[in-house]
């Protein structure tokens, strides 16, 4: 291999990216894909919005408590998400745990986060997802919140960097509470 970056390197990359898609709306890792398997044991996919990144990597999205997402995590809290950044030709991705996070309290924290116009999405009378008859305006609830939050705590990450003459790939492990790298042929 002719590169001379280290895993520690790559791995300080891989955080810096992810904070800045979490903080940065135009950075291209502030939308990523989530990957879930229910008891269908059917995959599905979808974009959500990386809000939070902690220093020991857990990622933090918000979403309705009724959608399917929450109850493929219920099924099976074991999630991949998929981060691309088409300037740099960058791939993540992350495996790991999902914790569903809900309440007053999970609100209170976490509502200054939330665009006042934004936080009707949480506030519909129907589930997401649920059938409409025709596109009548959406009626929403005066009271009832269904917000929470997803907290995906990294467990394996996987780093593809698409560059000349060699692309580069190093998966990362966790073990305990310490990060192992190894490079993989790409």
């Amino acid at each position: 291999m002719k590169s001379s970056e280290t895993t520690n390197q790559i791995f300080k990359e891989i955080q810096d990216e992810l904070l800045k898609g979490s903080t940065q709306k135009g950075h291209p890792f502030h939308y990523f894909t989530l990957a879930t398997v229910g008891l269908e044991r059917l995959s599905r996919q979808r974009i959500v919005v990386l809000r939070k990144v902690s220093d020991k990597l857990q990622l933090s999205f918000y979403t309705d408590f009724r959608s399917k997402k929450i109850i493929h995590i219920k099924e099976n809290n074991k999630v991949a998400l998929l981060f691309y950044n088409p300037e740099k030709l960058l791939q993540i991705k992350i495996e790991g745990p999902a914790t569903i996070l809900k309440g007053k309290s999970i609100e209170e924290t976490y509502k200054q986060d939330v665009p006042e116009q934004m936080r009707k999405a949480y506030t519909t009378a129907l589930a997401p997802g649920t059938p409409l008859e025709d596109s009548k305006p959406i009626e929403y609830l005066n009271q009832e919140n269904h917000f929470c939050v997803v907290e995906v705590t990294a467990y394996k990450i996987e780093y593809l960097k698409l560059r000349d003459p060699e692309h580069l790939r190093v998966r990362f492990s966790k073990h305990d509470d310490d990060w192992s790298g190894e490079f993989l042929v790409p």
